[in-house]
């Protein structure tokens, strides 16, 4: 939680199952990052979060609020081709790489977000590379 406190860019290696993906996006929120944690009347950013394929962003979001003990989409969500379950005032979004890109058609420097977290960046696409 540290390294993500104090640096711009954090690059996180693991064994499989260690809890990178599940976990990080909960540290990044309890440090204060995410639209739950703006002031009263403000929006806030997303904590964005990318998966290489739909089915993965999906049972990730759905996970990540098992835990949260909160329901899906309230305050974690996703979006993937053809399917939205993000709410108003959800922090941490869920998404696959490609949706990213094309959120960058309309907010080019990314600043509905404070905090990326890209996982399965071996596994190479165009989408991750953009």
């Amino acid at each position: 939680m540290r390294a993500i406190q104090d640096h711009p860019v954090v690059i996180v290696s693991g064994e499989t199952g260690s809890g990178k993906t599940t976990q990080l996006p909960k540290m990044a929120l309890s440090l204060g990052r995410g639209r739950m944690n703006a002031a009263a009347g403000e929006k806030g950013q997303l904590i964005g979060h990318t998966q290489p394929r739909r089915i993965a962003a999906t049972s990730v979001a759905k996970r990540i609020a098992q835990e949260l003990d909160t329901p899906p989409g309230e305050v974690v969500g996703y979006k993937v081709r053809f399917n939205d379950q993000l709410g108003p005032q959800a922090s941490i979004k869920l998404m696959t790489d490609g949706i990213l890109l094309a959120e960058t058609q309309g907010d080019p420097l990314l600043k509905a977000y404070d905090t990326i977290l890209s996982a399965e960046a071996h596994e190479r696409s165009l989408n991750s590379a953009f």
